[in-house]
């Protein structure tokens, strides 16, 4: 039971190209959110279109089932910001059980001892 419940965390943060693409999605964060408190331009509201691109598309499918409770709770920031996490998290995940996939796919293809 209990190498279950550590399964999920560890597909999710526990091998390189799930880390690789956290920390891009936290490096554009971290970009988002100094260009929206220090940086006054004409395309300000473009800043945060960069991370939904990272978190395309588990996040377009998050606003699609928020649409269906009204426009007006799916535009909100208190189910954006929320459904933008869960988006990437979903992702990392999805990379790592590939990632896995790949790793016991090439390992099981090879004889022992060779």
């Amino acid at each position: 039971m209990h190498a279950r419940l550590t399964a999920l965390p560890r597909l999710t943060f526990g091998n390189r190209p799930a880390q690789a693409y956290l920390a891009l999605v936290a490096l554009a964060a971290v970009h988002v959110a100094v260009d929206a408190a220090f940086a006054q331009h004409a395309d300000a509201s473009f800043t945060g279109a960069g991370l939904f691109f990272l978190a395309a598309p588990a996040v377009f499918g998050f606003l699609a089932a928020g649409m269906s409770f009204g426009d007006s709770s799916a535009e909100s920031a208190a189910f954006l910001y929320p459904a933008l996490v869960l988006a990437v998290l979903v992702q990392a995940l999805a990379l790592g059980a590939f990632t896995r996939l790949l790793k016991d796919g090439t390992a099981a293809a090879r004889p022992r001892g060779v």
